[in-house]
């Protein structure tokens, strides 16, 4: 049974990275303790080791069109170790049921992330400045290096610890919160901090990996059953993403996380008024 409940959660993953570049490590931890019966700690670290899976296929072909600005992701993940850290201490700590109604939380945090962008990014198509604008340029380096002062050093700093202590919480890769930082702080156009984001995010989740080692086996079979199909499904994923408006892949992703979200909260918070 938990197999045929993981396999098609496992594609879903797969298909959400596939088509909207991102988001499907958030699904990971509630499907992880819904569909394969993990418990909420042992779903953060198998959630971690999937993140990874999933971002060491993606980095190749970010690599090999130029988006990925290694020092500036070295320096994002550095400046996370202190979060990581603090992150996978309150995760020993807590509760797993309120762990769990925090991260419902974080889910419709990330909802409203991707429902700002999708709706900036059609704002953009509709005046002409996006993908249905003037051609985009190649993927080529930023012209010059990027211009550090004090105000980009703290923004980078503020930025990085944030990332690192919610990987180290929640088991989550960070990206929706990545991406933006890296537009912000570093004034990357969005292709450039979408390849960034997933260095960054493999660099977060190995560190996390190695705070919360502790000899405790890891459920691999629930790993392996994810990873598996969540492999073909970035395939099927990017098939979709070519025949469907990224707007219209956008918002189905946000119904998606609202209704996971909805029901984390409603399982989590009724386990902790019957406790």
């Amino acid at each position: 049974m938990r197999v045929l409940l993981a396999s098609p959660l496992g594609l879903l993953i797969g298909i959400t990275l596939g088509s909207v570049g991102g988001g499907g490590s958030i699904l990971a931890v509630p499907m992880l303790v819904y569909g394969a019966g993990l418990s909420p700690r042992k779903a953060t670290t198998a959630s971690l080791v999937i993140v990874g899976i999933t971002a060491v296929f993606g980095l190749p072909a970010q690599w090999r069109a130029h988006r990925i600005r290694f020092v500036a992701g070295l320096v994002f993940a550095v400046t996370g170790i202190v979060g990581s850290i603090a992150g996978t201490r309150v995760n020993e700590g807590i509760d797993p049921n309120v762990l769990l109604l925090a991260f419902s939380g974080l889910v419709v945090a990330a909802a409203v992330a991707m429902h700002r962008r999708n709706r900036t990014a059609t704002r953009s198509v509709e005046i002409g400045t996006g993908p249905a604008g003037p051609p985009e340029a190649p993927d080529v380096e930023a012209p010059g290096p990027t211009r550090i002062d004090v105000g980009t050093a703290l923004k980078v700093i503020a930025a990085g610890t944030v990332i690192g202590f919610l990987t180290g919480l929640f088991g989550v890769g960070g990206g929706f919160v990545i991406v933006p930082a890296l537009v912000l702080a570093l004034g990357y156009p969005m292709p450039i901090a979408a390849g960034t984001s997933l260095f960054v995010i493999l660099c977060n989740t190995v560190i996390a990996l190695v705070q919360r080692y502790s000899g405790d086996a890891m459920p691999w079979a629930a790993v392996i059953e994810f990873s598996v199909m969540a492999v073909p499904g970035v395939f099927i994923g990017s098939w979709l993403g070519r025949r469907f408006p990224a707007p219209t892949l956008a918002r189905a992703f946000v119904i998606l996380l609202l209704v996971v979200a909805a029901y984390t909260a409603v399982r989590s918070g009724y386990a902790l008024a019957t406790a």
